[in-house]
């Protein structure tokens, strides 16, 4: 089965001396905070570019567009997670890796569209994805569903550069009457103008098709010989989805599974491995995991999401009890 992870993640700063691999004729090969810095040596805290093609991308790995500025802000801060600790999601880490792998090799790559239940680990796969391969000269583009009517002046930006760009956007849906799924279409499939060829799209989204549904929608259908045709309608909110060549699926896991996500949680606070936790806190185990099942069950949910706010709100408690007490 697969199982729900949002969240065993840790933040794992890359160490200064983790160099990040520009491209050739940057001439510059510098660690993501030095070229973060380089990037705002003498600037103001927040670095906003409304003019999009004026950005040094050798000297920017991440940035993110802020709509009430019209303009793209740098991120310094960049909340880099490692693959290693998503628990249960190993096909769909697998699949969006080798995508990425190819993309950044030149070689055939699609557009990523990961669905399924809330707080199944969607956004933090994405992240840890762009934290594998950000040093080695991968750029994040982040922009929200309602700017997206910006988006072609980005690519247009971005498109003739040397760098390979993903253009991330989380929660991507769109309820009934909403046109801004149409802003997508110039990147997905291209129009008069071939879409780029260094750039992508990863979308997260609770929904499989990405635009809202209704029964009215099928008041147009047809059935012929037995076989139902949709309605135009219908037809149009579908292939949004069908555009994403790389589609992964998210469903939440079993209790058992929920249990393991908490166990890895409560070991990553101490820098032990969930199998290292069982062993050195068996007797407390018992006690634990009635606990984490309790609140699973008061939740109605046993989610990667629900593991990680069990852990936020009895892990220091926890902890504190065993040196209190002793195990």
């Amino acid at each position: 089965m697969r199982t729900c992870d949002e969240n065993i993640k840790k933040s794992a700063s890359k160490s200064r001396s983790e160099e990040l691999n520009l491209d050739a004729a940057s001439g510059l090969n510098l660690a993501p905070q030095a070229v973060l810095k380089s990037a705002q040596r003498g600037a103001s805290e927040q670095i906003y570019f409304s003019d999009f093609g004026a950005i040094d991308w050798r000297a920017v790995q991440v940035a993110v567009f802020r709509a009430n500025k019209k303009a793209l802000k740098i991120v310094r801060d960049i909340d880099f997670t490692e693959l290693d600790v998503l628990v249960g999601l190993e096909s769909q880490k697998s699949a969006l890796t080798k995508n990425t792998d190819a993309f950044l090799r030149g070689a055939s790559a699609n557009h990523a569209l990961l669905w399924g239940e809330s707080g199944c680990g969607k956004s933090s796969l994405a992240k840890a994805v762009f934290s594998k391969f950000i040093p080695q000269g991968l750029k994040i583009i982040e922009i929200g569903r309602d700017d997206l009517g910006y988006l072609a002046d980005i690519i247009d930006a971005i498109r003739e550069t040397s760098f390979k760009f993903i253009i991330f956007c989380d929660d991507l849906s769109f309820e009934l009457g909403e046109s801004g799924y149409k802003h997508l279409k110039p990147l997905l499939e291209g129009s008069l103008e071939r879409a780029p060829r260094n750039v992508l799209m990863y979308a997260t989204s609770n929904r499989r098709h990405i635009v809202g549904e209704c029964a009215s929608d099928n008041d147009a259908a047809q059935i012929s010989r037995g076989e139902l045709h949709l309605s135009d309608a219908a037809n149009e909110r579908i292939s949004l989805s069908e555009r994403f060549g790389l589609q992964l699926s998210f469903y939440g896991g079993s209790m058992h599974e929920y249990l393991g996500i908490v166990d890895a949680y409560f070991a990553a606070a101490q820098g032990m491995s969930a199998a290292e936790f069982r062993l050195s806190f068996a007797a407390n185990l018992d006690e634990l995991h009635a606990k984490a099942r309790e609140f699973a069950m008061l939740r109605a949910s046993r989610s990667g999401r629900a593991a990680k706010q069990f852990f936020l709100s009895f892990g220091e408690e926890f902890f504190a009890n065993l040196k209190g007490g002793g195990r």
